[in-house]
C-alpha cells in the first residue's frame, strides 16, 4: 500500500474520531431548499431561488449538514486525483511544461472540475459552464490561460453544496467573496476568526491571500474589494507527524492543478498562528479561519 493511501485512510479515521458531540437527525425537507442566486464581493447576496444543479439529497438535507460529511467529501475528491500531497513551498514548484501533465486537463478529471463549477456555482453564472479545460461555450482554452479559470473556490463551493450547506454558505468563484461575507457578519453560516485566537476544527476553512495580497491580515478584513486568495478545508486536526510535528491537514482545489492535501504547522494547542496573528507556516501567511456553522459534528449513524 502506498504512503498516500496509508495517509488518506489515517486522515479519514482521524477526521471521524476527532469529532466530538452527538448529532441529532433533522427531518428531511419536503422540498428542495432555496439559496441566493448571486453572491457579491462585498458580502451581500442576490434574490433566492431553487438551484436545479444541486442534488436532491443535498438540498433536502437527507442528513444534517455536518463536519464529517464535508471532510469525507473533500477527501474523496482528493483520492480521485491520486491523493497528491503538496507540502513544498509553492514558490519552488515549477509549472508543468506539457499541458498533458496537468491533472485538471486529463480525461476524467477535466469533467470532474466541470462538476465543481456546475454544482458549486449559481446556474445563471457564466462560470457554471466551465470545465478544467473549456469555457462555457465548450471552447478549449490554452494551458497558459488556466489562471483565468482558477477553480479552487469552485471546489470549496461544490463540497459545501453537496454536503447540504444550502443557504449557510456564500458560494462564489472567488474566495474573497466568502471571506468578506464572514468578516462583515453578512453570512448567516460562516464566521471569521483571527488565526491567533481560534483553533480550527474539522470542516472549517483556513485562508491566505495570494500574490500581492499575501499582505492581507485579519485586521484588514473585510476588504472593500475582492482580492486573490486561497482556502482549504480542514480534514484532520491534532496530528503529530512529519513534516511539521504538530500539524493539521487541509484539502484544497487547484493546488498543483489538482485536489491536493497540504499539512499545516500548528502549535501544541492546534492553532496556526501565534497570539499576534503571525502564521507558523513559512509558506503561507494565513490571514483568517472561517468557522462554518454546522447542524452536527457527524452523521447521526456515522455512516453505519
Amino acid at each position: 500500500m502506498s504512503d498516500s493511501h496509508i495517509f488518506w485512510r489515517t486522515a479519514a479515521t482521524a477526521a471521524l474520531f476527532a469529532l466530538t458531540g452527538c448529532a441529532s437527525q433533522n427531518s428531511v425537507r419536503p422540498y428542495p431548499a432555496q439559496t441566493p442566486n448571486a453572491q457579491y464581493a462585498n458580502g451581500t447576496t442576490g434574490p433566492v431561488g431553487y438551484n436545479s444543479h444541486v442534488p436532491d439529497f443535498a438540498t433536502r438535507n437527507f442528513e444534517p449538514f455536518n463536519r464529517q460529511d464535508v471532510a469525507a467529501i473533500a477527501l474523496r475528491e482528493w483520492r480521485m486525483f491520486g491523493a497528491p500531497v503538496s507540502d513544498d513551498d509553492p514558490e519552488d514548484r515549477p509549472e508543468p511544461t506539457d499541458p498533458a501533465l496537468k491533472p485538471e486537463r486529463i480525461p476524467g478529471l477535466w469533467q470532474r472540475i466541470g462538476e465543481y463549477w456546475w454544482i458549486g456555482q449559481d446556474p445563471y453564472e457564466t462560470e457554471a459552464g466551465w470545465t478544467g479545460k473549456t469555457d462555457a461555450n465548450g471552447t478549449r482554452f490554452e494551458a497558459v490561460h488556466d489562471g483565468r479559470y482558477a477553480w479552487s473556490a469552485a471546489f470549496i463551493s461544490y463540497v459545501m453544496r453537496v454536503a447540504g450547506a444550502n443557504d449557510r454558505f456564500p458560494y462564489s468563484p472567488n474566495h474573497a467573496t466568502y471571506i468578506n461575507a464572514a468578516a462583515s457578519g453578512q453570512s448567516s453560516g460562516v464566521s471569521a476568526h483571527d488565526p491567533g485566537s481560534y483553533t480550527p476544527k474539522i470542516g472549517d476553512l483556513i485562508c491566505v491571500g495570494r500574490g500581492r495580497s499575501k499582505t492581507v491580515t485579519f485586521s484588514m478584513l473585510p476588504t472593500s474589494y475582492g482580492f486573490p486568495a486561497h482556502c482549504g478545508i480542514v480534514a484532520a486536526v491534532n496530528q503529530n507527524d512529519q513534516p511539521f510535528g504538530h500539524e493539521l491537514s487541509i484539502v484544497g482545489g487547484n493546488v498543483d492543478d489538482a485536489v491536493s492535501l497540504t499539512h499545516v504547522p500548528t502549535d501544541a494547542n492546534g492553532r496556526i498562528a501565534d497570539g499576534s496573528g503571525h502564521s507558523y507556516d513559512s509558506r503561507y501567511p494565513w490571514c483568517v479561519v472561517l468557522e462554518v456553522r454546522y447542524d452536527a459534528d457527524q452523521e447521526p449513524d456515522s455512516g453505519m
